[in-house]
């Protein structure tokens, strides 16, 4: 597109002469996602038709070109020493991911003057307005990766796919559900100033058959059979590390934890504590053995079982 000749800036963006900088920027946005090449792949005539709304919008979002356009007409650039058309405008579309990283690139490059005089955003263009510089741009960006259980206990590496861009990300070992990582530099990019923000992943971790962690604790159901639950005594059990020998006090009950210290998740300095949860576990079906023995066993026990029930259950 030559920018050599005059051109109507308002009616490219189809303005009456004398709209404010917001009904410009309106205009800009409605116009420019209409004609984008990336809606109209291969399009010649709408990426021509683009420029000339882009080239529109950089004069008449600028109050100092603004007002030399107003004054001078076709001469406005040759008015401020400047060569014939606007600075240099050109469009690399290539170095954009999408529409909005090119629209929020352009407002900022064009749009970002202090307010005051005609076409001035005043402060009320964007949040926060503008003073005379381009408002912050936020190139943080976010994400979020589920990693098992057993992931976060040991730590772990994963390969993410950020941006067109590998990225090797280390895991700690002990990280939470919820605990965020930084990776400097692997957010986005503005293609204007080179800039590049930082990527937080936020961690989530995925259920497992056993473990579960409750704060710094891990926690584990201990599966007892009655006699074991009565009797008590050594018995086996699986920690994250192997297995391990825990002592069963006697007539321990349904729902008590028992501490297995230094042997939970991983912490800064050190270990957490592994809590193991009593689950009493009823044979289904009984050997003819089993069953003589149960029989044998509620006959010794029916007469004291529910006593205090019986003798205050009275109201």
């Amino acid at each position: 597109m030559s920018t050599g000749g005059y051109r109507d800036y308002f009616k490219v963006l189809g303005l009456e002469r004398g709209a404010d900088g917001d009904a410009v920027k309106k205009a800009f946005r409605r116009l420019a996602r209409q004609h984008h090449p990336d809606v109209n792949p291969g399009d010649k005539e709408a990426e021509a038709r683009f420029k000339e709304i882009s080239e529109a919008y950089e004069v008449l979002s600028d109050p100092e070109k603004r007002r030399r356009y107003e004054q001078f007409g076709q001469y406005w650039n040759q008015a401020g020493g400047g060569g014939a058309g606007p600075a240099g405008f050109d469009v690399d579309f290539g170095r954009y991911g999408n529409f909005d990283d090119f629209i929020n690139d352009l407002l900022g490059r064009f749009g970002a003057t202090g307010g005051g005089g005609p076409g001035g955003f005043a402060g009320g263009g964007f949040p926060g307005g503008f003073a005379g510089s381009p408002p912050p741009v936020n190139l943080d960006a976010e994400a979020n990766l589920t990693i098992s259980l057993t992931d976060g206990f040991r730590g772990c590496e994963r390969t993410l796919q950020v941006n067109k861009e590998r990225v090797q990300v280390r895991i700690p070992a002990g990280v939470k559900a919820g605990s965020r990582l930084r990776l400097k530099g692997k957010g986005n990019l503005q293609p204007s100033t080179g800039r590049r923000g930082d990527l937080y992943l936020t961690i989530n971790l995925s259920d497992h058959p056993i473990w579960s962690l409750d704060g710094d604790a891990l926690r584990a159901d201990l599966p007892l059979s009655p006699a074991e639950a009565v009797l008590g005594g050594e018995v086996r059990v699986a920690t994250p590390d192997g297995e391990a020998m825990v002592t069963v006090p006697a007539g321990i009950s349904a729902g008590r934890s028992l501490r297995l210290r230094g042997k939970g998740w991983p912490l800064k300095g050190g270990r957490g504590d592994l809590l193991l949860t009593v689950q009493l576990i009823l044979p289904k079906e009984p050997t003819a053995e089993e069953r003589q023995l149960y029989e044998q066993l509620r006959d010794l026990e029916d007469h004291h079982t529910r006593t205090s029930m019986v003798e205050n259950g009275r109201l």
